[in-house]
């Protein structure tokens, strides 16, 4: 089988968020779940994503964490269908659909650029008891303090750690500045608990404070649960967080936004985002670019 390494949301190697993407051969099945977590394990990615090809405009996709399978990875499906392009399986201007434990998702491939459309976004929980607030900045290594931020309207709103899905559940953490954020130190054991806890992924951190006007939010993701620490790009938390920042009035209706995640690991990628809201119901895309670093054969 095909394995490629490709860096994903961003246009050169050693930047983004690494994934390995293993293409199977026609007509064989997956390997057994066991074999692919160990193969993710080997690898050391955050995400190796499978992939096996329905027809020509489908593909079902499965990720493994090395420490198991989860249900969407927005990097690891940019990164795969990059590669896909690059084996010849899909067209650029084109679209296609991935079968993912998450359901299906549409992906837009436009001039090289692939746009994934998220699962729906849910509001899950607000976290806005202090003794919990207080705990969960604290695990994080960092200190509560209220926070609010002027809407469109000119209202201020508050700003409360929130849990929000677009395919997958994480806590949304807003943080006062880039220095907060840069400062950040998980106390990663009591996250892991934590995430158990609250049946989330992992949390995702954010400052509205930024250094220009194209960019929204910068952003850090930390997951030990699954076995990452940090990761330098996030897909379906960056969806969330367009969730998060719409149902709030921060961002418009019909909104693009760019999120800056992964200076922390001397990884920077950008991360664009596309919003339709309507009353309650949206249509978030996440997208980006990919970089492949490396392609091989692996042995399973």
């Amino acid at each position: 089988m095909k394995l490629y390494i490709a860096d994903a949301f961003t246009d050169h190697v050693f930047g983004g968020n690494p994934a390995g993407v293993v293409i199977m051969d026609e007509g064989r099945p997956y390997p057994p779940e066991e074999t692919m977590v160990k193969a993710a394990a080997e690898l050391r990615y955050s995400e190796t994503a499978f992939i096996k090809k329905l027809d020509d405009s489908s593909f079902e996709l499965h990720y493994f964490t090395p420490a198991g399978e989860v249900d969407l990875c927005g990097h690891a499906t940019i990164a795969s269908f990059s590669v896909l392009m690059e084996a010849g399986l899909v067209s650029d201007n084109f679209h296609y659909t991935a079968k993912t434990q998450a359901g299906e998702l549409s992906i837009e491939l436009q001039n090289g650029f692939i746009m994934m459309e998220m699962a729906p976004p849910r509001h899950i929980a607000d976290i806005q008891e202090q003794t919990e607030l207080e705990r969960l900045y604290s695990i994080m290594g960092i200190s509560y303090e209220p926070l609010a931020a002027e809407n469109l309207c000119g209202k201020e709103e508050t700003l409360l750690p929130a849990i929000i899905s677009t395919g997958l559940p994480d806590i949304i953490l807003p943080v006062k500045s880039r220095s907060h954020l840069s400062h950040i130190a998980p106390d990663f054991p009591a996250l892991s608990r934590l995430s158990e806890e609250y049946q989330v992924t992992g949390v995702h951190a954010f400052t509205l404070e930024q250094e220009s006007s194209d960019v929204t939010a910068h952003c850090r993701n930390f997951a030990p649960l699954y076995d990452i620490d940090e990761e330098a790009a996030t897909g379906t938390a960056s969806g969330a967080l367009t969730w998060y920042l719409a149902c709030r009035g921060l961002i418009a209706d019909a909104a693009e936004s760019v999120f800056i995640q992964g200076e922390a690991m001397d990884r920077p990628s950008r991360i664009l985002t596309q919003l339709q809201k309507t009353g309650d119901s949206a249509r978030i895309q996440v997208g980006g670019t990919a970089a492949i670093l490396a392609a091989g054969e692996i042995f399973l």
